[in-house]
């Protein structure tokens, strides 16, 4: 398994942005694809975007396509969750998971990561 550590997270208004980081200290996590999860109070945890371990394969849940990207910086070991034009609805506790299989590819199921951060909040209100 590997020991991950989300950051970035805070309060911000409505159409506002955030940057959340997920890195994994003392390791590398280079070789494993990389997700973002949330899960908000009284609502099912839900998968929110993936990239997989080259970068090169991105996936998004409908519901943040096009205001949210995932990257990932190989030589500084991280991956970023960059969240624009921020909802009420996207308040939540961010997680990012590693894959640790050999997949290539990004994947959504939340069964396919098998390593995970302790979250970071993510506040959005006026």
């Amino acid at each position: 398994q590997v020991h991950l550590v989300e950051s970035g997270g805070g309060s911000v208004q409505p159409g506002g942005s955030l940057r959340l980081t997920c890195a994994a200290p003392g390791r590398s996590f280079t070789s494993h694809a990389i997700g973002w999860f949330r899960h908000a109070p009284g609502k099912e945890g839900e998968f929110v975007a993936a990239i997989s371990r080259s970068g090169d394969n991105k996936i998004y849940a409908d519901s943040v396509k096009g205001r949210f990207t995932i990257s990932r910086d190989h030589a500084m070991d991280t991956v970023y969750l960059q969240m624009n034009s921020l909802k009420n609805e996207n308040t939540a506790v961010y997680y990012c998971g590693a894959d640790t299989s050999p997949t290539l590819q990004a994947q959504s199921p939340r069964t396919s990561f098998d390593s995970w951060g302790p979250g970071t909040q993510v506040n959005v209100s006026s």
